[in-house]
């Protein structure tokens, strides 16, 4: 895809940051969006509001992702709302919270993630891409250690991009692309504040060590940059570069 008009995206985790930011950038650019929120819909209708003021299309759909019934949701508001479903943005994550169980962020991080690809991809059509957005924290747990506030979210999510990955064959098979989006910690994520909290300091000792961390905006406009690029199938983007773990 070069052209997003008269397509349509699925944002999970859109109705604030990173994937709020996503879901304007992608509308901005003529999809019809599909904001996804867990349960704050005033937030999640607020986004809607600006896209649909700016002259763009989106509808705001409550879904937890780790319910069986939650990813059908989205793919069907997709359907009716805009008539078809090319792209699919795998932003929603988590695991820092508290209250929401031991095995949270393994259910959200992996289980959902792939339950959100097979009921999304059964209905995207040749030329449709998957974008998975994850963290360099995450992307090189096995080669560098991470912080410990962050370890468990880190290997929940490298095994949710594992789990993704061993589906690019038959997404391949449909002409379908998948594509992973890597950052380093994100000014202004929940994650970030979660982890400053836990960690005092940790997030200025990162933007030490890597000179720069990308603002929600900058970062959400490279993950949506993504939706387009032409890069292969399996690709990963290393957002800001990696250096410091690649070295490793």
């Amino acid at each position: 895809m070069t052209d997003l008009t008269g397509k349509s995206a699925i944002v999970t985790g859109s109705s604030r940051g990173i994937g709020a930011e996503v879901a304007k950038n992608l509308a901005a650019q003529g999809a019809g969006v599909v904001i996804n929120y867990r349960q704050k819909a005033p937030r999640a209708n607020k986004i809607v509001a600006g896209i649909t003021e700016a002259g763009g299309r989106a509808v705001a759909v409550g879904s937890d992702l780790t319910t069986p019934e939650g990813p059908t949701a989205l793919v069907d508001a997709a359907i009716e709302n805009f008539g078809s479903l090319d792209v699919l943005v795998l932003n929603a994550s988590g695991g820092m919270e508290s209250g929401l169980g031991e095995d949270y962020a393994l259910r959200l991080n992996r289980d959902a993630q792939v339950s959100m690809l097979e009921a999304a991809t059964a209905k995207m059509s040749p030329g449709s891409r998957v974008v998975f957005v994850t963290s360099h924290q995450a992307h090189f747990i096995d080669q560098v250690e991470t912080m410990d506030a962050y370890e468990p979210v880190a290997r929940s999510k490298r095994a949710g991009e594992l789990a993704l990955r061993e589906f690019i064959p038959a997404l391949e098979a449909k002409g379908i692309g998948f594509v992973v989006v890597s950052g380093d910690m994100i000014e202004g994520t929940i994650t970030a504040t979660l982890l400053d909290r836990a960690e005092p300091g940790a997030i200025e000792a990162r933007r030490a060590a890597a000179g720069k961390l990308y603002s929600v905006v900058e970062f959400g406009a490279e993950v949506a940059a993504m939706v387009t690029a032409d890069v292969p199938t399996g690709h990963t983007e290393y957002v800001g570069g990696a250096g410091d773990f690649l070295k490793k």
